[in-house]
């Protein structure tokens, strides 16, 4: 009866070929062949999964040379067809309106409980071996894993969230329509808010809100990098470019007014407006700022705050060519050229948009 199915598959008679294999299924169903032409049918009727699961029992179970390269066969041509629905698909995305715009493809951290049956999941999404695609998944922070084209990216990310894989996309032009703020000092607490700050043209002003506007807070320290003079292994001297400090930022979102107040520590007027710190002139910045933070601590115990940017950093820092793209709006004077600033405002952003 088998050489029966054979004959049916050759005719596309699959109809034929259900009927024999019903009856063979209660005869043999342990038969290598019965199991091969199973696969067989599942394929033909786009049951995918069903036939990539039976050849790969027969690839583990069956010694029979035969069966075993018609199963690897088998096995071929559904990666081959998973590849073709895969680029229609992302072809089909990328069609759509506004999803040719650039964005940004973000994971968010897994347990190391979680990573082992996730990377599973991710390696067969993103087309990585297992090892390679458990190394990729953050544990702790978020990592930056692609750009492109967020049409594409909404098609990879909506994959891995079905599949339990925490993560989020975003367009570079929604973090462009963030307005920042420059602050500069704190006016008043209560019963509101005021701030004196200075928009992206420079311009001083004040703004007005209520702490309850304030739905998170991004925390973050930009390192400050300095010429020095080292001796090298040959005992010559030479210069070096070195991190001599760090600069501490502090972001506050507003969403409902599309901004963010930006506040850093040796931008902020702690001897002006509104007296937050007690010896404020006798105190050194670091000082001045821990105390300024503890305040807002104060003013917004419920806020959670962001402070896993140096993670996010270490996964981001080398994607210069997304990073150009974004303007940082941090004023620190830099010698030469870092993507530090970029990278902070886009964590920022990404937080915003979220």
């Amino acid at each position: 009866m088998i050489e029966q199915v054979a004959i049916a598959f050759e005719h596309k008679d699959y109809q034929t070929a259900a009927k024999l294999l019903k009856q063979l299924q209660k005869e043999s169903p342990e038969n290598p062949w019965v199991q091969y032409y199973l696969g067989r049918l599942h394929e033909v009727t786009e049951k995918h999964q069903d036939a990539e699961k039976i050849y790969r029992q027969l690839l583990r179970g069956t010694r029979h040379v035969k069966i075993v390269t018609l199963a690897r066969q088998g096995l071929r041509r559904l990666q081959e067809i998973e590849l073709e629905e895969r680029q229609r698909a992302i072809s089909q995305a990328k069609s759509e309106l506004n999803n040719t715009e650039l964005g940004v493809l973000v994971l968010e951290p897994l347990s190391n409980e979680l990573k082992t049956k996730a990377s599973r999941k991710f390696a067969q999404i993103m087309q990585l071996d297992p090892y390679t695609a458990r190394l990729v998944l953050p544990s702790r922070g978020w990592k930056l894993y692609r750009t492109g084209q967020v049409g594409e990216l909404k098609f990879y990310g909506k994959q891995l969230q079905q599949a339990g894989i925490p993560c989020f996309w975003a367009t570079i032009a929604q973090i462009q329509q963030i307005q920042v703020y420059q602050v500069k000092h704190f006016q008043a607490s209560t019963p509101q808010a005021t701030v004196i700050c200075r928009n992206e043209v420079n311009q001083l002003g004040s703004l007005t809100f209520d702490w309850s506007e304030v739905t998170a807070r991004v925390v973050g320290l930009l390192p400050i990098f300095e010429q020095v003079v080292d001796v090298n292994p040959r005992r010559k001297l030479e210069w070096k470019t070195q991190t001599q400090d760090y600069a501490q930022f502090c972001d506050l979102h507003i969403p409902g007014r599309r901004c963010i107040l930006r506040l850093y520590d040796n931008g902020y007027e702690f001897q002006q407006g509104l007296e937050i710190i007690p010896q404020v002139s006798q105190n050194t910045i670091r000082i001045n700022w821990n105390s300024l933070s503890s305040w807002i601590d104060r003013q917004l115990p419920q806020v959670k705050i962001w402070s896993d940017f140096t993670s996010f950093a270490d996964t981001t820092l080398y994607k210069t060519e997304i990073l150009s793209q974004i303007k940082s709006h941090i004023d620190l004077f830099r010698r030469e050229q870092t993507n530090w600033d970029s990278t902070f405002h886009l964590y920022s952003g990404l937080v915003f948009v979220k």
